[in-house]
């Protein structure tokens, strides 16, 4: 098997994996049509091609704890929205930013922030070309029989290891989200935003009783 390398972390017993590094089978082009992903897969990693377009798990989840690990292409001429831009989408529906925002001062549309609701309480964002971890919280919001809803989707982020956001409630999509359908499981979904940003070691535990939801 993959032994672990610097600043990995190997998939903890009963961990559902959605990317050991050797394909792609259970991911998906996002959109109405079934396209197979299409990302570049070098030395256990994918990377954003050239019109790869943004990919989504094949399998939706609710609630779950995700681990996954990034790293910003060097875009030393490119400023702002443009040098490292990706996200990582709970659901498909609830963004958390990937930028490469190392030394700026972690603004919503930063690493780490969730674009208009929150910014990161503080910038954990590394330099390019170094590996990067999320580690993520997610509770799906809750409805009652009625179907009007309770509880807001509500995260826990931590970035290199390092509380970003505890308990915050995301009222709803966030921009750029794949559907709206905020009562139903969801994908992960990995954003094409047209930079060469990597990802690897993708894996999720969900609670113990989420069985046949």
């Amino acid at each position: 098997g993959h032994r672990a390398g610097i600043g990995e972390v190997a998939a903890v017993a009963g961990a559902v994996v959605l990317f050991d590094g050797k394909d792609l089978s259970q991911w998906k082009v996002a959109g109405k049509e079934e396209r197979p992903a299409a990302w570049k897969l070098a030395d256990g990693t994918m990377e954003v091609a050239p019109n790869g377009g943004t990919i989504v798990t094949k399998k939706g989840f609710g609630d779950c704890d995700l681990h996954l690990e990034f790293r910003t292409p060097f875009m030393p001429t490119k400023r702002g929205q443009e040098r490292g831009n990706s996200g990582v989408y709970m659901q498909g529906r609830y963004e958390i930013q990937v930028l490469d925002s190392y030394g700026l001062t972690g603004e919503d549309n930063e690493c780490g922030g969730i674009y208009k609701v929150a910014q990161p309480r503080v910038n954990m964002c590394a330099p390019p070309g170094q590996w990067q971890t999320y580690d993520i919280s997610f509770r799906a919001p809750r409805f009652d029989a009625n179907g009007n809803k309770t509880a807001s989707a509500m995260v826990t982020v931590r970035h290199n290891g390092v509380i970003i956001h505890q308990n915050l409630a995301i009222p709803g999509p966030t921009g750029g989200a794949i559907d709206e359908r905020v009562g139903e499981p969801g994908g992960l979904c990995l954003q094409d935003h047209g930079n060469p940003v990597q990802y690897r070691n993708i894996w999720l535990v969900e609670p113990a009783n989420a069985n046949g939801r």
